[in-house]
C-alpha cells in the first residue's frame, strides 16, 4: 500500500511562486513513476507534470510549461512540483498520484 500526502499549496497573488511537496510512504519512490494532477472546478482532472522512476521529467503540461517544475528527493521520498509566475488560471486542488494511489490533494489558489 502507497500513501500519498500533499502540502504546501495556499493562496498566492498572480506571479507569485508555490512549492507543492508530496511525501511519499510505503514504497520507495525510486521505483515508482509519480504525477502532479490538478482539477479546477467544474472541470476534469488534468495531468500537470511527471517524473519518470529515474528522476527525469518525462511529461510537462503545455499549460505549464517554462513555469512548473517537478523534481524528486530520494532521501526524503518526496516529489515536489515547483510553481513559479502562477495565473488565476492555475487555481485548483493539486493531486499526487502513482499507479492506483491518489493524496487527498492540497488546494492552491491564485488571486489576479
Amino acid at each position: 500500500q502507497v500513501q500519498l500526502v500533499e502540502s504546501g499549496g495556499g493562496l498566492v497573488q498572480a506571479g507569485g511562486s508555490l512549492r507543492l511537496s508530496c511525501a511519499v510512504s510505503g514504497r520507495s519512490i525510486t521505483t515508482l513513476q509519480l504525477a502532479w494532477f490538478r482539477q479546477a472546478p467544474v472541470k476534469e482532472r488534468e495531468m500537470v507534470a511527471r517524473t519518470h522512476w529515474s528522476g527525469v521529467q518525462s511529461y510537462v503540461s503545455d499549460s505549464v510549461k517554462g513555469r512548473f517544475t517537478i523534481s524528486r528527493d530520494n532521501a526524503r521520498n518526496t516529489v515536489y512540483l515547483q510553481m513559479n509566475n502562477l495565473k488565476p488560471e492555475d487555481t485548483a486542488v493539486y493531486y499526487c498520484n502513482t499507479q492506483a494511489f491518489w493524496g487527498k490533494g492540497t488546494q492552491v489558489t491564485v488571486s489576479s
